[in-house]
C-alpha cells in the first residue's frame, strides 16, 4: 500500500466538521505571527482581496477601495485570488501599486476567517510583519463556526457588514466586532448607456429581477421561492416578467438543474447567465421595475442594497443584515418564520443555526400590489433609495480608520 495513501485515507474518514477545524489549526500554525500590542495605523490601508472575482467578498474589497479614494485616503490594492483554492478571475486585476505602502499602513482582508490563516503564510512576510492586521468578514448565521477561531487569532481586530454578523462573530474575539457597512452610496450611478432592449426585455412589462450567486448557498439565496411566489402572483401573464440573473450557473450543475427545472414551461420568466461588468449589472438593475430576494439569511444583501441607491422597489425577506439599511417605510419586507438552517451543501449545516422561512403567500401578495400600482412602486422606490443612502455612505469606514490610528493591546 502506499505509505502516503494510508494518512490519507484515514483524514478523509474523520467527519468534515472536525476535519475543517484541524485542518483550520494547522494552517494558523504557518501564520506569521501578529504584533502585539496592536500598531496604530495612520498611513492608509491595503486592502486585500478577491478583485478578480465576481463574488460578494469581492466586491466588498472593491468597494472599500472607492470609498477610500471618496475619503482621500491612500490604499493599495492586492489581489489575493491566486492565493485561494479554486480561484478563478471573472474580472480584470487592480492597476499596480505605483508607491509601496508604508510600514504604518493598516492591512485589511476581505477573506474570511477559516482562510485568512492561509493568505497570510502565503504573503510576504516583510507585507505582515508589525502591522495592524483586519479581518474583515461576511457570515450569513446568527451562530459561527468553531473552525473561524483560528482565524480570529490572526488578527488585531475584525469588522464586519452588518450588525447582524458582527453579533455573530463576537464570540470569536476579545475585542468588540466593529459594524462597517459596504460604503455602497459613495459609488456613482453609471452612466447613462443600456437600456432594456440591450438585455433582450420587453418595454411594456413589469419586470421583476431576482439576481444571485451559484457559488453561494443555493439554500440561503432561496431563488425557488421567488419563483413560486412570482407563478403565485401571475401565473402565465405575459405583461409579467420574472427575470433570474444567475452567476457562475456552472459551479453547482445540479442546483442549477432544479431551478432550470422550476422555470420550465413558464413563459414569462427568464434565466440569464452571463458573467457581467459591475457597470452592466448595474444597468440591468435600472432597467427592472422590481427587486425581490427572497433570501433565508444575508450577511449584508448588496442586491437589495444597490436595488435601493438605484431607486428601485424592493420586496426582501425581514431578517438578518438586511435589516441595517431597510426597514418597513422604506422596503416591502415580507414575512417569515424561523427554522433550523438546512444547507445541502453543508456550509450552513451548524447545530443550533437558524433561518428564515420567508412567507410566500405574503410575497405574491407585495408583488400584485407594487406590478399593480406604479404611483406606489415610485413612492416605494424613493424612499428606498433616500433611507439606503444615508445608512451607505462612507461615515463609517472613516470612524473606523480613525479607530486604527490608536494602538493597544490585541
Amino acid at each position: 500500500m502506499d505509505r502516503l495513501g494510508l494518512p490519507h485515507r484515514l483524514w478523509r474518514l474523520l467527519p468534515a466538521g472536525p476535519r475543517r477545524r484541524m485542518a483550520a489549526r494547522l494552517v494558523a500554525l504557518a501564520a506569521p505571527r501578529l504584533a502585539h500590542p496592536a500598531p496604530p495605523a495612520t498611513g492608509g490601508v491595503i486592502v486585500a482581496g478577491e478583485f478578480t472575482r465576481a463574488s460578494g467578498l469581492g466586491e466588498s474589497a472593491r468597494l472599500m477601495l472607492d470609498a477610500l479614494a471618496a475619503l482621500g485616503q491612500p490604499a493599495w490594492p492586492l489581489d489575493i485570488g491566486p492565493l485561494l483554492p479554486a480561484h478563478s478571475a471573472d474580472l480584470p486585476p487592480p492597476p499596480p501599486w505605483t508607491t509601496l505602502p508604508p510600514a504604518n499602513a493598516a492591512l485589511v482582508l476581505h477573506v474570511n476567517a477559516p482562510l485568512l490563516p492561509l493568505v497570510l503564510a502565503r504573503l510576504p512576510r516583510a507585507l505582515v510583519r508589525g502591522r495592524r492586521v483586519v479581518g474583515y468578514w461576511a457570515w450569513e448565521l446568527p451562530l459561527a463556526p468553531a473552525d473561524w477561531r483560528a482565524g480570529a487569532r490572526c488578527v488585531h481586530e475584525a469588522w464586519a457588514p452588518s450588525r447582524f454578523t458582527a453579533d455573530a462573530l463576537a464570540p470569536l474575539l476579545a475585542t468588540p466586532v466593529r459594524v462597517v457597512p459596504h460604503p455602497l452610496a459613495v459609488r456613482p450611478a453609471p452612466p447613462p448607456g443600456l437600456g432594456r432592449g440591450d438585455f433582450g426585455l420587453p418595454e411594456a412589462a413589469v419586470v421583476v429581477l431576482v439576481s444571485f450567486n451559484l457559488a453561494s448557498s443555493f439554500a440561503r439565496k432561496n431563488p425557488l421561492a421567488a419563483v413560486a411566489a412570482f407563478r403565485a402572483a401571475f401565473a402565465d401573464r405575459m405583461d409579467r416578467l420574472l427575470l433570474l440573473k444567475v452567476s457562475h450557473a456552472d459551479h453547482h450543475p445540479q442546483d442549477f438543474a432544479l431551478l432550470a427545472a422550476a422555470v420550465a414551461g413558464a413563459p414569462n420568466i427568464r434565466l440569464e447567465t452571463r458573467t457581467m461588468p459591475p457597470a452592466d449589472a448595474q444597468a440591468l438593475t435600472a432597467a427592472a421595475d422590481i427587486v425581490l430576494s427572497l433570501h433565508r439569511s444575508e450577511g449584508f444583501g448588496l442586491v437589495p442594497a444597490e436595488a435601493m441607491l438605484a431607486g428601485k422597489p424592493t420586496i426582501a425577506t425581514g431578517w438578518s443584515g438586511n435589516l441595517d439599511f431597510m426597514d418597513a417605510g422604506s422596503a416591502a419586507l415580507v414575512r417569515y418564520r424561523l427554522v433550523p438552517a438546512q444547507d445541502t451543501r453543508g456550509v450552513y449545516a451548524l447545530p443550533g443555526a437558524v433561518w428564515a422561512e420567508p412567507d410566500i403567500a405574503h410575497a405574491a401578495e407585495w408583488l400584485r400590489r407594487l406590478a399593480d400600482d406604479p404611483p406606489a412602486r415610485a413612492a416605494l422606490g424613493a424612499a428606498g433609495q433616500e433611507y439606503a443612502r444615508a445608512r451607505l455612505g462612507p461615515a463609517a469606514l472613516a470612524e473606523a480608520l480613525r479607530g486604527l490610528a490608536v494602538g493597544g493591546a490585541a
